[in-house]
């Protein structure tokens, strides 16, 4: 019993079953399922539009919102805004400075006459002045009359200024794009006025009203081609009093062919940004759609191959495990589901075959006990072969009972809830309960026990079964002088409950078979006394709740394994 206090969580635990370890689909021999995806491989190359509705929804979205973006930086248009503010500024410093020309040719005392050229040359001053091209300049006289056009006389010519010229490269695409958006602009813009055609004269002359109170008057409209003009009108003073107006009008459209030409500029980047948008939503659509499709496809030919019972091989679900994403999840948590459904599946056939072993040999033992109880004639004979027939039934109802319990083991595991718990309360509760059946069989019944309680997360009633189920099993294996000892330990973040025994202990080649089902080591006075599902259930259990479950002989010796064992010992780990 001293090697009891040795055991420890160093053993080291084999893989689950149902945790896939790295099955290849895509080497070895090809499977049914992988040569029914070829051809859809084969017709999908890169992506197929038409084949894929999230690739044609990842395509459409991102063009959405780039046309979103593109249509709202040119419906807010701050480069018109910024030109027209500039525009404005400029126009209105030019009308002031042919202005200050104007006065800086009237005498400073003697009478001014616009109408009738008294103090100033008005030809002769206009014809000194550049004006930009387009550009007009009327002058009127103070009540309103105009008594001379930039028309009328002949301009000094513009010197040309290189570096000013505008940029109108542009593409049959961004024209069309232009166009396309020229009309749009049309339908949401205000309509201009019925008459609102491009005449200078008309424009300066309806301007002259807001001279009345002698400042600086600044007009900005559109004609019926939506062209932008501005005009300006100020007065022209000899010392405090107004001799003249003059009115400047700008060519119709000059800043609207900056604009354009800037949209264009935009338009080429949007035309570009488009392709390379096209061409990283069909890479990230065949990075997504086409793995996703894989899978669907492996999925409903697994489907079909089950519908119509055409091909008994498994369903394989493409390896996508090496991807760092959530496809690699999906198809890492695909594969696991399939194994451990086909783990399931293999499991339920063993456990349907085991089943009918199992219930055979009772079967078996019955009908021929049945059978020779019409030809027996000693009473002996016939009440042994009844003892029989009852030890039959007695076994057959154990085995269905215990056969029930473990195929509804899974479910209820699952559906239970669980609770926070003293495992040493517990464990103590049916040590003092089973220590009463092994002192009526003579056996001593020692329980060691941390006095400090230990709480653990799980499921209260399965974990009892486990513990009943080895104590008993411990008992049952004892005679008279011998002794059953549970004691528990807590190891980090682990707690041992362990259950020795001094009985014969368990043969070496039957340490890894204990928890198989309706595996049964018994002596010859227990045979048929038990179904071999105990230690099953009680493994299946530990497992649920995380922990592990082994059995090991007590040996007076670790050095000498082939020593004669001195009892069994059934350790339990479980996490804390």
């Amino acid at each position: 019993m001293s090697a009891a206090g040795r055991i420890g969580l160093s053993r080291p635990r084999k893989p689950e079953p149902g945790v896939l370890l790295g099955e290849d689909w895509m080497t070895g021999a090809e499977t049914s399922e992988g040569e029914a995806l070829k051809p859809r491989r084969a017709r999908r190359g890169l992506i197929s539009l038409n084949r894929s509705p999230l690739a044609r929804k990842i395509i459409i979205f991102n063009l959405v919102a780039m046309v979103m973006m593109v249509a709202g930086v040119l419906y807010l248009n701050p480069f018109r805004d910024s030109l027209v503010f500039q525009r404005e500024s400029a126009i209105v410093n030019e009308a002031e400075l042919i202005a200050d020309v104007f006065e800086a040719r009237l005498p400073k005392s003697a009478p001014v006459n616009f109408a009738a050229g008294d103090g100033i040359d008005l030809p002769d001053t206009l014809a000194g002045i550049e004006l930009p091209t387009g550009t007009h300049l009327y002058v009127f006289d103070p009540r309103g009359a105009m008594l001379l056009s930039s028309s009328e006389v002949p301009a000094s010519p513009r010197e040309r200024v290189d570096g000013l010229q505008i940029d109108h490269r542009s593409t049959l695409i961004t024209d069309l794009l232009n166009g396309i958006w020229d009309r749009i602009s049309k339908v949401v813009r205000d309509e201009p006025e019925k008459d609102a055609v491009y005449d200078a004269k008309r424009i300066a002359t309806s301007l002259l009203p807001k001279m009345a109170d002698g400042e600086t008057h600044i007009d900005t409209r559109r004609d019926s081609d939506g062209a932008t003009i501005f005009s300006v009108v100020t007065g022209v003073y000899q010392g405090d009093q107004l001799v003249g107006i003059l009115a400047l009008t700008s060519e119709a459209g000059e800043i609207d062919q900056l604009v354009r030409v800037e949209r264009e500029q935009v338009l080429q980047m949007f035309v570009i940004a488009i392709i390379v948008s096209i061409g990283l939503s069909l890479v990230l659509a065949s990075t997504i759609a086409n793995p996703l499709s894989e899978l669907a496809a492996a999925a409903e030919i697994g489907q079909e191959k089950n519908a119509r019972k055409m091909s008994p091989s498994r369903v394989r679900i493409p390896d996508l495990t090496a991807r760092p994403d959530e496809i690699g999840r999906l198809s890492g948590a695909l594969r696991g589901m399939v194994t451990a459904l086909y783990d399931r599946i293999d499991a339920n056939e063993q456990f349907a075959a085991d089943v009918a072993h199992e219930i055979k040999n009772p079967l078996a033992s019955l009908r021929s006990a049945v059978a020779s109880l019409h030809v027996v004639k000693r009473d002996d004979h016939r009440a042994r072969l009844l003892e029989v027939i009852d030890h039959d039934v007695k076994r057959l109802d154990r085995l269905v009972s215990d056969i029930s319990n473990a195929s509804r083991l899974d479910s209820e595991l699952v559906k239970e809830e669980e609770e926070h718990f003293d495992l040493l309360k517990m464990v103590g509760n049916l040590a003092d309960y089973l220590g009463k059946q092994a002192g009526e069989k003579g056996v001593e019944f020692i329980i060691d026990l941390p006095s400090q309680p230990i709480m653990i997360t799980g499921l209260e009633g399965r974990l009892a079964q486990v513990f009943v189920n080895l104590i008993t099993n411990a008992i049952s294996f004892c005679e008279e002088g011998d002794a059953v000892r549970v004691w528990a330990r807590r190891r980090d973040n682990r707690v041992l409950v362990v259950v020795e025994d001094t009985g014969p202990g368990i043969p070496e080649e039957a340490l890894t078979k204990v928890f198989k089902r309706f595996y049964s080591e018994r002596p010859e006075g227990q045979f048929g006394d038990h179904s071999g599902l105990g230690l099953a259930i009680s493994k299946q259990i530990v497992e649920a709740h995380g922990g592990v479950i082994w059995a090991e002989n007590i040996r007076p010796t670790d050095a000498d394994i082939t020593s004669e064992p001195l009892g069994a010992r059934f350790v339990v780990g479980l996490p804390i």
